[in-house]
């Protein structure tokens, strides 16, 4: 009988080396399907995700977010004459929601090393020149403005509703229409109005409407709607209505204001329909909007002036989080014309900033008592325009005595550096 000879395989597995190769198969095998899940997962929560706006802004009956207003879209729209008709087009459409804010960009970031130093074209004989973006008086106001609301002028009426969406959670305001407002621009005998809106007192909400061109009679029928306002807290706020009117050349002139506290308010059984009369805007009634620190100092024989922003404090909550992204940018007019423009950096997430920026320019003596500086704090904004915080102005269109003291104070004290605390202002 033939022998019988063990057959042995090809190679020899030891159990550690088996038991390795297992694991590592049925982590490969785990972590492929957690990542599958979590992108099928992503992708479905993208579908049904709820936008993350403050707000749902309605134009027409159509929705419109941040992000797709600017100042170049187009879009055709519908207005009614005082017979009821519709026409369609009128001044080219322009949705100008942003133009009071127009200029604020984000900063750019300045390179470390001394003060920057500005050759500004100076001409004693070019302060008649309107500045491109604004001008400035004491009020704050536009002396170039050909007429500005008077006492004895009517400024209109405003219509607009009030309701609540109760399963959204939600604050519905539709802004209709004004009716009699006065004459702002002579040359073309019109107004070009829009509407800003608040919700006090937090001012978390800010909203404008569209410009209407060339009309007293101004049709908007926008909806804004506010999400995350419980029904409870409705009796607290008080909506304030900015009656503006655009200038495309200087700070846009304010027609009037209204205040409607929702304390009388109670949109529960439906649209509240209401007719306000515009106000004339109380300029005395600045807003506090924290404290900026700055030094000024001026040296004669250089005919050099360096301007020093320091740091704030107590800024107004501008973010959802309950902080700001504040920067500030100072500009400096001769006259009514602007002369120069610069800005710190910004500082992440914090209502107490610290800049310690120096600014240098070179501004003959002669200049000094025409010359104004203006302090600009703004809040960068990622998804929408940059939001102004607040303003001060120090120099010949200071609104403040004590922003004329210090102004005086360093025109006197030649090669000095005077530092001092200064309250921002709305107005």
């Amino acid at each position: 009988m033939a022998e019988i000879t063990s057959v042995h395989p090809g190679f020899d597995v030891s159990p550690v080396v088996a038991g390795l190769i297992g694991a590592t198969v049925l982590v490969v095998s785990v972590s492929v399907t957690v990542f599958v899940w979590t992108c099928c997962h992503q992708q479905a929560e993208k579908k049904h995700k709820t936008p993350p706006y403050k707000f749902i802004h309605m134009l027409k009956g159509i929705s419109i977010y941040p992000e797709t207003l600017s100042n170049k879209k187009k879009i055709n729209r519908i207005r009614r004459d005082k017979s009821g008709t519709a026409k369609e087009g009128g001044s080219g459409g322009n949705l100008l929601l942003d133009a009071a804010e127009a200029g604020l960009v984000g900063p750019n970031k300045a390179p470390d090393g001394p003060p920057q130093v500005d050759q500004l074209p100076i001409k004693v004989d070019y302060g008649d020149e309107l500045s491109p973006d604004q001008s400035l008086t004491p009020g704050g106001s536009k002396t170039s403005s050909p007429s500005s609301p008077g006492d004895d002028v009517t400024l209109g009426d405003l219509t607009f509703s009030v309701d609540y969406n109760f399963p959204k959670k939600a604050l519905v305001v539709t802004i209709q229409e004004a009716h009699g407002l006065p004459v702002m621009d002579e040359h073309t005998q019109s107004s070009d109005p829009y509407i800003k809106m608040t919700i006090l007192p937090d001012k978390r909400h800010r909203v404008k409407t569209r410009v209407l061109r060339k009309t007293l009679e101004p049709v908007f029928d926008e909806t804004f709607t506010f999400y995350g306002i419980p029904y409870s807290q409705l009796q607290d706020l008080v909506l304030h209505f900015l009656v503006l009117s655009f200038d495309r050349f200087s700070r846009d002139d304010v027609i009037g204001e209204v205040m409607v506290p929702l304390a009388g308010v109670d949109p529960s059984t439906g649209k509240v329909q209401i007719t306000r009369e515009i106000l004339k805007r109380n300029i005395q009634k600045c807003i506090s909007r924290g404290e900026l620190q700055v030094s000024l100092s001026y040296q004669p024989v250089a005919q050099r002036m360096t301007v020093v922003v320091l740091k704030a404090r107590h800024l107004p909550k501008m973010d959802i989080t309950g902080l700001s992204d504040p920067y500030v940018k100072v500009n400096i007019y001769y006259g009514r014309k602007r002369i120069a423009k610069k800005k710190t950096h910004v500082k992440k997430c914090t209502l107490n900033p610290v800049f310690n920026e120096a600014f240098s320019y070179d501004i003959p003596a002669e200049l000094l008592p025409e010359l104004s500086v203006e302090f600009l704090v703004i809040n960068l904004e990622r998804s929408t325009k940059n939001e102004p915080v607040g303003r001060l102005v120090l120099g010949h269109h200071s609104a403040s005595a004590a922003g004329s003291e210090h102004w005086q104070l360093v025109c006197r004290s030649p090669g000095r550096a005077l530092a001092k605390w200064h309250g921002l202002s709305e107005c």
